[in-house]
């Protein structure tokens, strides 16, 4: 039996080692987050215990299907929550009539994070090319017309055009496969 089943049967079962060891191990990066994207402390352990209620439920009832390690799943249940109260936290300040400038600051906080992820996304995939595929893409992202790649790589213009294609949609296909990119997708 795999580690992340030993947890899953402690969570189920109410192992109170099991559930410590669980709380140690994901506290930390689960205050890390919330503090640095405008939680309080308070705030961490709210969204911790919301986020186990939630796993725990899941794995009660059985109908999902675990394919990234508990610790992932977890962390993700936990920022789902966590941009989701920041979203409800819209409060309005009133101000000789005028209204929505902590609204509009939660909001583009809201976006600010979840361009970080996307950006972490990305650039988590976009090392796993091959170099020639990251230099080929590099070039194009920096604005090079494809006549300019072709003299640096040293193919046909054509057949540039054909590799960055490729490259693009290899990056494409594993930044799909990869959870957080359902995680941010679910968000719209």
């Amino acid at each position: 039996m795999g580690k992340d089943q030993v947890i899953i049967a402690g969570i189920i079962e109410g192992d109170e080692r099991t559930l410590t060891c669980f709380y140690k191990e994901n506290i930390e990066y689960i205050q890390r987050y919330i503090l640095r994207n405008n939680g309080k402390p308070e705030d961490v352990e709210d969204v911790f215990q919301d986020a186990f209620i939630v796993l725990y439920q899941k794995l009660q009832l059985g109908f999902f299907e675990l394919r990234v390690p508990i610790k992932t799943y977890f962390y993700g249940i936990c920022k789902n929550l966590w941009r989701n109260r920041l979203r409800k936290r819209k409060k309005l300040v009133i101000y000789n009539g005028g209204n929505c400038f902590e609204e509009e600051t939660n909001n583009l906080l809201i976006i600010n994070i979840e361009n970080q992820e996307r950006e972490h996304l990305y650039r988590k995939h976009f090392h796993k090319l091959s170099t020639g595929n990251r230099k080929l893409l590099h070039l194009f992202f920096e604005g090079k017309s494809m006549k300019e790649i072709s003299k640096i790589i040293g193919h046909s213009e054509g057949y540039t055009r054909k590799k960055k294609f490729e490259a693009k949609k290899k990056l494409l296909k594993m930044i799909e496969k990869d959870p957080i990119y359902k995680e941010l997708t679910a968000l719209y």
